[in-house]
């Protein structure tokens, strides 16, 4: 006996209509970020895994941040929480940026009153010169071993991201030596030693692309770039501070994967960013959606970009017309992945994460 889906496929066949196989997740993610045609666009959320949700919570009652990212039995259960609550398209690593760094010889920990503390400071060029780029793939094996773990348990349904931080943002933080209100040394060696903090970026461009290389090997769908402290240089900065190192980032990777550019508060320096040659470009809050539509090419895909204080201060209706708003803004564009404007804070509300993923799912 045939049953009701048999019989619906049979009977658009026998009228030539063409029948489409329904996407899986992954493919979904895949082909958005290629600017190809998909049924919805997919959704996942900077800063999904951990932070928000009861699961991760109770984690941290038992270990610290820095022995979950270290662990890969660990990261790869924090990674898979919000994919298993949530069903999102895609999963990303959790782990943080500034395992670069450490790899490189400065250790960090996260303080109990929050924020990231270093053991030092990076503040001259004999800091510089003792910042080993040498064996960073194997110093950051559990990184490797995680995803490994992920590419087997998510298999072809579900992307896998990877990621890093910008050889600028990782240079503030290590300049700095922790989280501070002002990260303002990297800028002022910047501004006043340009050869000095030169070699910092080529350090951490030649870190970060072996990092990287090492996680496509690992089998991710895409990875992301993040320029989280970019908007702290000025127009006429960016280029040679940030922009570049991260071109010569995305050069070197040759293409392999499609590379999501999310460079925060950086709006008004969009030819460069164009000029990137990511595949995919990170939209933040700050931004609205519909201008930049106008100025990325069709042939590049953008990501974005729901203000992230919605999700703590909104309620569930509040939260699905705005992400409406947001998909009715792109509709008709090839190559949208919906996500935040930044990244999830802890105070979001588990009722309006969910409103956020059905209305995406749902939109047609």
């Amino acid at each position: 006996m045939l049953g009701p889906l048999t019989l619906q496929m049979n009977s658009l066949e026998k009228t030539g209509a063409v029948v489409e196989p329904a996407l899986t997740a992954r493919e979904r993610f895949a082909r958005a970020a290629r600017c190809q045609p998909v049924d919805r666009p997919p959704v996942w959320l900077m800063r999904q895994a951990g932070r928000a949700l009861p699961e991760y919570r109770k984690l941290k009652e038992k270990y610290t941040f820095v022995q979950l990212c270290q662990n890969p039995e660990l990261a790869v259960e924090v990674t898979l929480q919000p994919v298993r609550r949530f069903g999102f398209d895609a999963a990303i690593l959790f782990s943080d940026i500034l395992v670069i760094p450490e790899a490189m010889g400065q250790t960090y920990h996260f303080k109990e009153t929050g924020g990231v503390q270093m053991d030092f400071a990076v503040t001259s060029k004999a800091d510089i010169e003792k910042l080993s780029i040498e064996h960073v793939c194997e110093k950051l094996n559990y990184v490797e071993q995680a995803l490994k773990t992920l590419r087997n348990e998510l298999g072809d349904k579900t992307a896998l991201l990877g990621f890093t931080g910008s050889p600028w943002t990782l240079a503030t933080f290590m300049m700095e030596g922790a989280s501070v209100p002002k990260y303002s040394r990297a800028l002022q060696l910047f501004r006043e030693d340009k050869k000095t903090y030169y070699a910092l970026a080529e350090k951490l461009t030649e870190a970060v692309t072996a990092y990287l290389k090492m996680q496509i090997a690992t089998g991710i769908d895409a990875l992301q770039i993040f320029d989280s402290h970019g908007g702290h240089l000025s127009s006429a900065e960016f280029q040679e501070a940030s922009g570049r190192w991260t071109n010569q980032i995305i050069a070197n990777l040759g293409g392999k994967v499609p590379v999501i550019n999310f460079s925060l508060g950086t709006h008004g320096n969009w030819p460069d960013l164009i000029a990137s040659s990511a595949n995919v470009l990170g939209i933040d809050w700050q931004t609205s959606i519909v201008e930049a539509r106008k100025i990325i090419p069709s042939n590049i895909a953008m990501q974005g970009n729901l203000s992230p204080t919605l999700l703590a201060e909104a309620t569930p209706e509040i939260v699905a017309a705005e992400t409406k708003v947001v998909l009715e803004a792109m509709r008709g564009r090839s190559g949208h992945i919906f996500n935040l404007g930044h990244g999830l804070t802890p105070g979001a509300k588990l009722e309006n994460i969910a409103a956020l993923v059905d209305t995406v799912k749902s939109f047609r």
